[in-house]
């Protein structure tokens, strides 16, 4: 299981020029075969140049999976303890190289350093988590129907599995299908976001260093197109995984549909809140604004719409408005500013497209909807915290997902009201409610129709232990997270044992 240690992607160039990183196929780095680049820049200071990286192309997605395969000849035949000692050893280096690999997703992502010290946290989370599963692949043993024979259900690796992750956690992502995936016994093609390779880069790094075997893990880079889609449709490929756009997600899931592949869609949300009268409304103001501007709003499960009792809705709004407008806008390397940038110039202009969808529609724009872009914010992606109110459920800006930092505050008469609201969309993934009755919290829980429920907590928060995923257009079904991604990343096997030393015919040889 030994393998060369890899201290560092090899750097083409002189000390002072951006790093060129190249794909991880076979435990080499290579260049594409394609020999085109791409840059990955600061979205708060785009003079910044965090990396270069391959433009890739079929020809290198095929010898990616073609050394995923033969690795997994060998891989999946090595017990599942041993493959999980290799993730603990990992995640005790990604402990150490925390500060480093933070600050580089800063650099390449925008949000916060707080924010991106959670974001490797959260891999490393993972990484103790699947450790400990490789001793626990628990199946069940069952009585058989007939005498001297026993019956049980083995967990089976599933072969290579292709992975295709978002820009917005480009560590923890990653983590949540590299790591339960190769200690099931696969191996992995992964094409990380173009915005935000370098994260994906430092964690495989970390498990390379930490003796995955060549093969085992493999990095391609590039656009959806030239990489994402023949990575879906390689015959080879057995599962495919998808964190991205419920659009995008309909398409991956037609193609696995043709070959039979296993397919996990994590997808888009517009996640409600919803706050009733008798809440401890200092403690849901400061949970709607982290939900809701936390990493700028580009969260899957950001606090983008806040349904308030109307008892309360006067003075929530008030507040609200007043601490958004407080919020300080800015590179994310200081660790003082509470928000930072878009992360291209793309998302930028689709979240003030909204801003002006809201106003066409008559929504009230209580602060922010605008671009800034002088003196410190000239050459970043920033934009103020937007909030809009007296908003109609039935708007776009109440029902498509905006993937910014603009919050919708929705009037409702009780919580019978609020859930009606909340459930009124076609996603499902993440809900809160904010009350001290517990009556009514556990009707929430039983009603919002939603993959996760928070009490008293904002819809952000997740937690690497527990099933991560939603209902509707949110997704297939499938979990991250916990016993979800081991459930998704094995197939099960039936296995029965007859030692009666005759020939048992099951329900024919039946005795009543």
């Amino acid at each position: 299981m030994a393998t060369d240690t890899l201290t560092s992607p090899p750097a083409l160039g002189s000390s002072t020029a951006p790093k060129v990183y190249k794909n991880f196929i076979d435990g080499e780095w290579v260049e594409s075969s394609t020999g085109e680049t791409f840059e990955n820049r600061n979205p708060a200071d785009t003079r910044d140049v965090v990396g270069i990286f391959q433009k890739s192309a079929k020809t290198d997605v095929d010898a990616a999976v073609e050394a995923a395969s033969r690795a997994f000849a060998k891989w999946r035949l090595v017990p599942a303890p041993r493959r999980a000692e290799i993730v603990f050893r990992a995640a005790e280096m990604l402990l150490e190289r925390k500060e480093e690999y933070s600050r580089d997703m800063t650099r390449e992502m925008g949000k916060i350093l707080k924010e991106t010290r959670g974001d490797t946290q959260e891999a490393i989370d993972t990484a103790y988590y699947f450790a400990g599963e490789g001793r626990r692949m628990f199946g069940p043993t069952t009585p058989s129907e007939l005498p001297n024979k026993f019956a049980m259900a083995v967990r089976t690796p599933i072969g290579v599995c292709g992975m295709i992750t978002p820009w917005n956690f480009p560590m923890a992502i990653p983590s949540w299908k590299i790591l339960p995936a190769i200690v099931c016994g696969n191996t992995c093609v992964i094409k990380p976001a173009q915005d935000t390779p370098l994260s994906t880069f430092n964690l495989v790094r970390t498990l390379a260093d930490a003796g995955v075997p060549h093969g085992v893990i493999n990095i391609v880079t590039g656009f959806g197109s030239m990489v994402g889609t023949p990575l879906t449709e390689h015959p080879e490929v057995r599962a495919v995984s998808l964190t991205g756009s419920t659009a995008v997600g309909r398409i991956v899931g037609t193609t696995a549909a043709q070959s039979f592949k296993h397919c996990s869609l994590e997808l888009g949300g517009k996640n409600p809140m919803i706050v009733l009268d008798d809440a401890n409304l200092d403690l849901a103001i400061e949970g709607g604004i982290w939900g809701g501007f936390g990493t700028t709003g580009q969260r899957c499960t950001a606090t983008s719409r806040i349904i308030v009792q109307k008892g309360v809705y006067a003075e929530f709004v008030e507040r609200y408005v007043d601490r958004a407008k407080g919020l300080k806008v800015g590179n994310g390397l200081d660790e003082s500013t509470e928000m930072g940038p878009a992360i291209n110039e793309a998302q930028l202009k689709t979240d003030l497209s909204y801003v002006e969808i809201g106003k066409s529609e008559g929504a009230k724009m209580k602060c922010g909807g605008n671009r800034l872009d002088q003196g410190e914010y000239q050459y970043g992606y920033f934009m103020e915290p937007t909030v809009f109110v007296d908003v109609d459920p039935k708007m776009r800006i109440a029902q498509e997902e905006i993937f910014g930092p603009v919050v919708s505050i929705i009037p409702c008469e009780d919580l019978e009201d609020g859930i009606a609201i909340a459930n009124g969309i076609e996603y499902g993934l993440s809900s809160a409610l904010y009350t001290k009755d517990v009556n009514k919290a556990f009707v929430a829980m039983r009603d919002l129709h939603a993959g996760i429920t928070y009490i008293n907590a904002p819809t952000i928060g997740a937690e690497v232990h527990l099933p991560f995923g939603g209902v509707k257009a949110t997704g297939n079904g499938h979990r991250e997270g916990g016993m979800g991604a081991i459930d998704f990343y094995t197939e099960w096997k039936a296995v029965y044992v007859d030692y009666s030393d005759r020939l048992q015919k099951a329900q024919i040889d039946r005795i009543d």
